[in-house]
């Protein structure tokens, strides 16, 4: 096989070889090329939001699909024969209908082997649902698991799903970063909240899994005007409400226009809360430099992945720092937290059909994603270790987005208690909008 260049790092196929930590993965692509037999193409579907409001999930996905077929590009070793593969993105265009109706065309129309999907319960829960309907091996993250497992068509709390697995941090440990963020600056306890009438807002509200509950152990005091519809165009009542019970802390899970919506309407108002901590929105550079008269300084929120973040990946041996690079490189754009779980996905999905015993069987496919015990971009991934069947978790700190040096905001971890050696890189800077 001819020496090509990667577009990874500036490896050669050869030293990319060297450096993947992974066996399968180097199994995988060692074996292209050297005379074992041709297999059919094995299809693989991704469903992620690309367009509207939840479309900056999706920003990374050219990139990564892109590296990834290139690495594959001549073909997947199983069992000594060379699997072309087809990798078919499908857009979600934020919006669960057509989650559903994209995930159903792979399923029955281009007749995938696995389907992949990413990005709030909006995607992934309607696409999650026609793969268990239809039998269809898949794997999801980029959602609290709470929102993605407690859905309605969970066969059993005890027993799980028969198909699809989940990975990804929870509501609890959204909620120990928030609260933790805003011990960093003195503030009077008072928490006003944004929750919407979605799969997140609602997930987020619940008075038994939620925040609620966990706040009122913490010793705050709520006040939650109710749930509201997303791209609401007024927060007229939901600023009036927290000017007079004295909210200081402005918590919530927002999609981007909504939240610029009311950071807009909130600072009009003479509105000014010491914390702005929301979900969602807050997670990614360009929301943060659209704001108005940099509003978006000073907003606090959870941090998945960033490339200090202390993992390598199992398929192309980058680090964090690596990936993170060569997303700029390749894009011109500020790296973006999706980048690592969005890899993550395709880590999952090489190690899966190097361990396969039958590519044509969705029980096998189904039962070697189940086996998984991966340390990848995002940390290890093992549905052994729980909390319930089909979900392992990653990971969560908390940071803020400052005033930065190449870019007009750059986010700071400022806390972490998760187990994990994330560094820490900044401290909270005190804001009032």
């Amino acid at each position: 096989m001819a020496e090509q260049e990667l577009k990874i790092k500036g490896l050669t196929r050869r030293e990319f070889l060297s450096l993947s930590s992974a066996a399968g993965a180097a199994a995988l692509l060692a074996a292209c090329g050297t005379g074992g037999g041709a297999g059919r193409t094995i299809k693989v579907g991704l469903v992620a939001p690309i367009t509207g409001p939840l479309a900056a999930f999706g920003e990374a996905d050219e990139f990564i699909v892109g590296q990834i077929r290139e690495i594959f590009a001549e073909g997947i070793d199983i069992g000594g024969t060379i699997y072309p593969i087809e990798i078919i993105t499908k857009d979600a265009e934020s919006d669960p209908n057509r989650a559903a109706q994209v995930a159903q065309d792979l399923i029955l129309e281009d007749e995938v082997d696995l389907i992949m999907v990413h990005s709030t319960p909006e995607v992934n829960n309607p696409v999650s649902a026609q793969c268990e309907a239809n039998g269809m091996p898949y794997i999801s993250t980029d959602a609290p698991w709470q929102p993605w497992y407690f859905r309605d068509d969970l066969p059993s709390p005890e027993a799980g799903y028969n198909w699809g697995y989940h990975y990804f941090w929870g509501l609890e440990d959204v909620i120990r970063v928030f609260t933790e963020l805003w011990e960093e600056v003195p503030n009077n306890k008072v928490v006003g909240a944004l929750w919407p009438n979605d799969g997140d807002g609602l997930a987020w509200a619940d008075p038994e899994l939620g925040f609620p509950p966990a706040l009122a152990g913490a010793g705050f005091t709520l006040v939650d005007p109710g749930r509201y519809e997303n791209l609401k165009d007024d927060f007229s009542a939901e600023i009036a409400a927290f000017k007079e019970a004295g909210v200081e802390i402005v918590t919530g899970v927002m999609i981007p226009p909504d939240m610029g919506t009311f950071l807009t309407q909130a600072s009009q108002q003479g509105f000014n809360p010491k914390f702005f901590t929301v979900g969602k929105a807050a997670l990614f550079p360009t929301t943060i430099e659209t704001l108005p008269d940099g509003l978006g300084e000073g907003i606090t929120t959870e941090v998945w992945w960033t490339p200090t973040h202390p993992f390598v990946s199992s398929l192309t041996g980058q680090t964090a720092g690596e990936l993170g690079a060569a997303y700029t490189e390749a894009t011109g754009k500020q790296w973006t937290q999706p980048i690592g779980f969005v890899h993550g996905l395709f880590e999952i999905m090489a190690d899966t059909l190097a361990r396969v015993s039958d590519v044509d069987s969705p029980e096998a496919i189904r039962d070697a994603i189940k086996a998984t015990n991966l340390d990848t971009i995002v940390g290890t991934i093992n549905w052994s270790t729980g909390p319930v069947p089909n979900v392992s978790k990653t990971p969560l700190a908390g940071g803020q987005w400052q005033a930065g040096s190449d870019y007009p905001f750059e986010m700071i971890v400022a806390t972490n208690t998760s187990g994990v050696d994330i560094p820490i890189t900044g401290s909270i800077e005190e804001k009032s909008w």
